[in-house]
């Protein structure tokens, strides 16, 4: 396993964990699902401004925002009211693999970058499940991938992110500040149009206690 980034513990990436095969695998099933649950333009919250990436969703919730609630998470799409789809089997596998966590993931958050898309610095703050692991599978042009700290000031580091790249935001960096600063085209031609898709599974809720 590589560990790169910022200096933040818990940050990991696995370059080229996925295969060609499997991440045209992968593609399909993604392109199956978004026939069910369609990418549409989100809308930040407040001012209805319209985002630079166009998202779905798989799995029992999705992330989405608006201008008249903001960021939550909802079990239905936002377009078409209807129930997200199941996550594909093998980004289950990847969470049970990798993530070390003893919960399954509640939502594979689906987002589209065409050329000129970017991702400003962030944290993923809307869950309950805080000592959850962020896990994150690139497909298509590589991303030019930012990290830094809790704190939207500190230091960041720029990382590639090709396709078929796999990437953890775990322990601290869980609640680190990270973004896209940009696409480079034409890297990667598992895409028929180009750009980028990023998969990121959540744990949601906090589990249940054991009951004693």
């Amino acid at each position: 396993m590589t560990r790169t980034g910022a200096d933040l513990d818990g940050f990991r990436l696995w370059p080229g964990l996925l295969g060609r095969a499997e991440q045209e695998a992968l593609r399909d099933a993604v392109f199956v699902r978004l026939k069910q649950a369609p990418l549409y333009i989100p809308r930040m919250p407040k001012s209805g401004q319209p985002m630079r990436v166009r998202m779905s969703n798989f799995g029992a919730l999705g992330w989405v925002t608006d201008k008249e609630q903001g960021y939550r998470y909802q079990a239905t799409h936002p377009e078409t009211g209807k129930p997200w789809p199941d996550m594909p089997e093998r980004v289950l596998d990847l969470w049970n693999e990798l993530s070390g966590y003893d919960a399954p993931p509640e939502a594979c958050l689906v987002n589209y970058y065409e050329s000129d898309a970017r991702m400003s610095l962030h944290i993923d703050s809307d869950e309950q499940a805080w000592d959850a692991p962020v896990l994150s599978i690139s497909l298509g042009d590589t991303a030019l991938f930012r990290i830094g700290g809790p704190v939207r000031s500190d230091p960041t580091r720029s990382v590639r992110l090709a396709s078929g790249d796999v990437c953890m935001l775990g322990g601290p960096s869980r609640r680190a500040y990270h973004g896209v600063d940009r696409i480079l085209p034409g890297t990667s031609r598992l895409l028929p149009k180009g750009g980028r898709i990023n998969l990121t599974l959540r744990r949601v809720t906090a589990p249940s206690s054991p009951s004693t």
